[in-house]
């Protein structure tokens, strides 16, 4: 029986046809490769003339160069026992990669959620990650801003907990930005970069780098800066960013100072996706139309709190909670309840019950389109961020490095969304990093040892507006009104629903060897820390005494917490060195971490109950691979991590999940010409929190109720704890399965193409799995044309045109609001070079 013919058995899954096929091609190499030396070998007992290959299409994709993020030692990720992806700026360049979300094509594991449309980090093994700069932790960033990526040497995508060296971090994993470094070789050279592409996409860049005399002392630097003004596919979102960056490094004597910063003034919208979500609206496009209960007494325009509690009560009456509702089940609404202002899904009882309020006066069924979704042209979301860096490097002898690192960022974030949200960050963290390096050899090995205090201090206040936020009540068929337009506490400074100020202050110690010994490597490594935190809340500025806990009084405030914690992360890793082509590992590491939200924030809550910090567990059995004279790399990875605390969470930034998985990763270096990789991840996340309680809270959606009429809630945001008969505590909106397959081709004479596919399982869009999201195949290819100093660059997005969706923050609002992804969409760059 022939290969095709066994994998197109009825029997055989397409995913297992496609995964097995690639573990055929692996198989291959590993027997090509001793062929291949033993050729090799006969051509120097001939006459020892040999042609040099001259490689020119690896654009710096194989992970052959030393890298200190993810342990702090210099080891190349074939060296490293840990999983992780280098995606360099030449391979981002090829497939003109414009934000992280498209790095899942280069890095398995990094399937990321929509976050209302911004691009903030990646979602890494199915939690969210964090993001690092040369190392050090950035501010929490979940959907401030978009991430930028043109001014990164390479991005570096490492998957599980960080070492003990970078202190504190979250389960999932992290991405690592390694900005471009100011030039040592004596020579300047720059570059003048134009983007165009669809919907009226306008970036512009510029860069330069050399050396520069300063002062009579000589200095590298590297400079950069880029703007954008673009339009976009989503009616009325517009996007208005300017990133400058500098980098430095001069010598003085026996000491290196690298140092610089980057700034980022970034102004854009949310994008809510569709809501009113249906099963039809995903399949047709079927949309239910129709205008809510007019709410605005005062006529300004605009829907306050005190406007929603009609019956004046002190809370509103568009905000129905079911207490325990069982999903999908087709139960009538029973408007007459057990007492006034209840009423009954089913046997499920529902409290603040007005009904009368919450049906749209003009039902009707209409179509919408991928472009039409919430956003308003008023909304804002904007971003101010400055980050700083300045690092001394000295060698002390006899062996002994120090390089201390000093670290800043702050940022300040505004957001406004019509429909019923605001928030703003004003927070700022630095970081001082000092670390002793020395590295001894012997005989059959050696060990390089670290010792590194550090000491970092976060500062924030930070505000959240969620009370009323009601999605439905739009009509996207129709433009924002008074009948859906909210009085944000942003635009007043008032009736907040969150309020925190605080700090707190990292004392820590690291300890890491890295342990060489015949074949066999072990790193290891020890951290203590000690965390001083303090929070409050400023109760004047809350529409409610506690949103968390409502209460007719402040008795269930916590208005003021304050904590001593302190944790100890380890991590150890064994990894056998079987010739020099194949390396088994394992890795065991427990790393405690700070559950702090959006804009790096405690809850006053969390912090009393002991709830701001936690630790996460990582077990990791892996194989790696280096053939073909080490023009083929292979990473297999097989993974359990979990966080141990289930009641300490964030469910924005930082979720109590446990992980189960297995990613594969291949680079092949096929000709000189020819470059190809493949990356297939399988995932489960369980959310532990809801395991333990048997059900979960989230807003409630058409779908989940499918015995009452869509019409009949959309005018209201009905929500609850969802007791699901079958419980599933699986993290929606995380596919399953994810495979990806690129490649490029160097036709010479500067003309180049490349392709990529990647292919995504079905999922849900929300907890509930009221609504299922169709899998998806999403193909790109481009062009690249080099001319003398010029560099024209072309790229067709979506190839096919397919019709696919992201989950929109799915454990809280996963069944009632969906992005539709972008269609078939083009963009091209000029560049010109010296």
């Amino acid at each position: 029986m022939s290969m095709e013919s066994l994998m197109s058995h009825p029997r055989i899954s397409p995913q297992a046809a496609k995964f097995a096929r690639a573990a055929c091609c692996l198989a291959a190499a590993l027997l090509v490769a001793p062929c291949r030396a033993a050729l090799a070998s006969d051509a120097e007992a001939g006459d020892g003339d040999i042609e040099e290959i001259v490689i020119t299409a690896d654009l710096g994709s194989m992970p052959g160069e030393d890298m200190r993020s993810i342990f702090g030692f210099e080891k190349s990720i074939f060296e490293t026992p840990r999983s992780a992806s280098t995606i360099s700026e030449e391979m981002m360049s090829r497939f003109i990669i414009s934000d992280i979300d498209e790095l899942i094509a280069l890095a398995p594991g990094s399937f990321t959620q929509s976050f209302f449309g911004v691009a903030g980090t990646l979602d890494i093994r199915g939690t969210p990650g964090e993001t690092y700069f040369r190392g050090m932790r950035r501010l929490d960033n979940p959907g401030n801003y978009p991430t930028p990526l043109a001014a990164s040497s390479h991005v570096e995508v490492v998957r599980g907990p960080a070492s003990p060296i970078h202190g504190p971090s979250r389960i999932g994993g992290y991405i690592n930005f390694q900005p471009k470094a100011p030039r040592s070789d004596g020579v300047t050279e720059g570059r003048a970069r134009l983007e165009l592409g669809s919907w009226e996409r306008r970036v512009g860049a510029i860069e330069v780098g050399g050396p520069a005399r300063v002062g009579g002392q000589d200095i590298g630097y590297h400079l950069y800066a880029e703007a954008e003004d673009s339009d976009s596919y989503y009616r009325g979102l517009v996007t208005d960013q300017a990133i400058f960056q500098a980098s430095f490094s001069m010598r003085l004597g026996a000491v290196e100072l690298q140092f610089g910063g980057v700034y980022h003034d970034y102004g854009s919208m949310e994008n809510g996706g569709w809501n009113r979500l249906t099963q039809a609206l995903i399949d047709d496009g079927a949309y239910v139309t129709g205008s809510p209960l007019p709410l605005d007494a005062n006529g300004d325009g605009y829907i306050s709190h005190q406007e929603f509690d009609v019956d004046g009560d002190g809370f509103s009456d568009l905000s129905p909670f079911a207490a325990g509702l069982r999903p999908g089940a087709p139960d009538a609404l029973d408007p007459q309840g057990p007492f006034p202002g209840s009423c009954r899904i089913g046997p499920t009882l529902v409290f603040g019950c007005r009904p009368q309020l919450w049906a749209l006066q003009n039902p009707g069924l209409g179509k919408l389109g991928g472009n039409q979704v919430l956003v308003d042209p008023d909304d804002v979301h904007t971003s101010e961020v400055a980050t700083l860096y300045f690092d001394i490097i000295a060698d002390r002898g006899p062996g002994w490095e120090w390089r201390n690192q000093m670290f800043f960022e702050g940022y300040d974030f505004l957001a406004e969304i019509a429909y019923g949200f605001s928030q703003f960050h004003d927070s700022w963290a630095f970081e001082n990093k000092l670390i002793l390096a020395n590295r001894y050899e012997w005989a059959n090995g050696g060990a390089s040892v670290q010792f590194s205090p550090s000491v970092r201090l976060t500062n924030f206040q930070h505000a959240d507006d969620y009370t009323n936020e009601y999605f439905d009540r739009r009509d996207l068929t129709q433009a924002s009104s008074a009948l859906d337009r909210r009085l944000l506490a942003t635009s007043i400074d008032d009736d907040y629903t969150d309020y925190f100020i605080g700090d707190y202050l990292d004392w820590g110690f690291a300890a890491m060897a890295d342990i060489d010994w015949r074949a066999l490597n072990i790193v290891a490594g020890a951290r203590y820390d000690l965390v001083d935190m303090e929070s409050r809340q400023p109760l004047e500025k809350l529409l409610l005494p506690s949103a968390r806990n409502p209460c007719p009084d402040a008795s269930c405030v916590v208005l003021e917490a304050e904590d001593r914690v302190e944790g100890f992360s380890w991590t150890l890793s064994l990894s056998y060195a079987i010739g020099s082509r194949l390396r088994p590992y394992v890795t065991a590491s427990q790393q405690a971490t700070v559950i702090a939200g959006q804009g790096a924030d405690l809850t006053t809550y969390n912090v009393a109950s002991g709830g701001a910090f936690d630790e996460s567990r990582l077990l990791e059995f892996g194989l790696k691979g280096s053939l073909l004279d080490d023009l083929l790399y292979f990473a297999l990875a097989v993974y359990e991590q979990e966080r141990i605390d289930f009641s300490a969470q964030q469910i924005a930034t930082n979720q109590a999940n446990r992980t189960e998985g297995r990613e594969f990763e291949l680079r092949w270096l096929v000709s000189d010409r020819l470059l190809a990789s493949f990356g297939y991840s399988d995932i489960e996340v369980v959310n532990l929190n809801t395991l333990d309680q048997g059900g979960r809270f989230s807003f409630i959606g058409a779908e989940d109720v499918p015995g009452i009429e869509p019409s009949a809630i959309y005018g209201a945001a009905l929500a609850g704890r969802l007791v699901p008969e079958a419980l599933d505590a699986r993290r929606a909106g995380i596919p399953e399965r994810v495979w990806s397959l690129t490649a490029t081709y160097d036709f010479g004479g500067g003309l180049a193409a490349s392709a990529s596919v990647v292919d995504v399982d079905s999922t849900y869009s929300g907890f509930a799995k009221s609504v299922a999201l169709p899998a998806y195949t999403l193909v790109n290819a481009g062009l690249v044309l080099e001319r003398g100093n010029w560099l024209f660059s072309a790229a067709a997005k979506n190839l096919t045109d397919e019709r696919y969706f992201r989950a929109n923050f799915p454990n809280l609002f996963g069944g009632v609001v969906v992005l539709p992804e972008l269609p078939r969409h083009y963009a091209v760059r000029v560049q010109y070079q010296w």
